[in-house]
């Protein structure tokens, strides 16, 4: 079982998963295209920020590829691993988040990453560790149990050649990760998160990671060529815009990815591509009893086991 991470080769597996996304969702709107925008960071490293606006399906649709480093980890990246603090490091990833026009077409969110850092030992010498995280998650306004069903099977054959066990435990962890507790909701119907995987060994921590990123296309897509041309009004245009403020809300009060990348000096514009482009919020706001709407509410926003239920 290798231990040493071939750093190499996770960053050729996610320039081409970039690729591959981006072109997947161009041949899903038809009308728009990505704007490439590469860029440096003064800290050391860059990235490729693309993203697709104004679409005929994809309101916005960005996906990153970052690959920075830097000489001392920032305080969100040590608060629970204190024997880190000072040292150097290394982070490389793609994250993706699409925020579709049509109300009935859920947001989601992908991610995988890769992370090392090297720090002076008790010995004074130089420890070295490294870990993935990543995951995908499903946000749907009006959902539809076959949309949530599709999702979350998608999801465990991502994880079945890894043991019995993944799937379970990932969709529990995504479920607590992204989770609104100052509205004690969830954020959406879950799917996958997983973090500090080094117990593996290089070999196979990887072959989940390219399992997981793999599998975010077929996860998606086929929802989104179900529910693109479904006719919506603007009462449903305006739930969506008002439930994109939840997503607001997670992402600058919770969301780690946001917090490393601003306190490590990221670039703003990069990290902040996943606010949609328009969002509303409303002063103490309630669905209507028994409306579409308040069905979000009552039977998604919350953790399920979705596979059992709606077998």
């Amino acid at each position: 079982m290798s231990t040493t991470p071939d750093t190499g080769a996770v960053l050729t597996y996610l320039r081409e998963l970039q690729d591959r996304i981006c072109a997947a969702l161009e041949a899903a709107d038809g009308a728009a295209r990505f704007r490439s925008d590469t860029w440096e960071r003064a800290e050391g490293g860059g990235g490729d920020t693309r993203v697709l606006r104004d679409g005929a399906v994809f309101e916005q649709a960005g996906v990153n590829f970052s690959h920075v480093m830097g000489a001392k980890l920032p305080a969100s990246a040590t608060a629970q691993r204190p024997q880190l603090a000072g040292a150097s490091w290394m982070a490389t990833g793609v994250s993706l988040v699409i925020h579709p026009r049509n109300p009935y077409v859920p947001t989601t969110h992908a991610n995988v990453r890769f992370f090392s850092a090297t720090g002076p030992a008790a010995d004074g010498s130089q420890d070295g560790t490294w870990w993935f995280g990543g995951g995908f998650d499903l946000t749907p306004y009006y959902p539809f149990e076959e949309d949530v069903l599709h999702w979350h099977r998608t999801a465990q054959q991502a994880c079945a050649p890894f043991g019995d066990e993944v799937y379970a435990q990932h969709k529990d962890w995504c479920d607590r990760y992204f989770f609104l507790k100052h509205r004690n909701e969830t954020r959406g119907v879950g799917g996958l998160f997983f973090d500090d995987l080094n117990e593996w060994g290089f070999e196979r921590c990887f072959a989940y990671q390219r399992s997981v990123g793999d599998h975010f296309l077929p996860a998606f897509l086929p929802i989104v060529e179900r529910r693109k041309d479904l006719p919506y009004g603007e009462r449903e245009r305006q739930f969506q815009l008002y439930r994109r403020g939840r997503y607001v809300e997670f992402n600058l009060v919770y969301d780690r990815g946001t917090s490393f990348g601003l306190q490590s000096g990221g670039r703003t514009e990069s990290i902040l591509m996943s606010l949609p482009p328009l969002a509303r919020w409303e002063y103490d706001w309630r669905p209507e009893p028994g409306s579409p709407e308040a069905r979000l509410y009552s039977d998604f926003l919350r953790p399920r086991d979705w596979l059992r239920e709606l077998a």
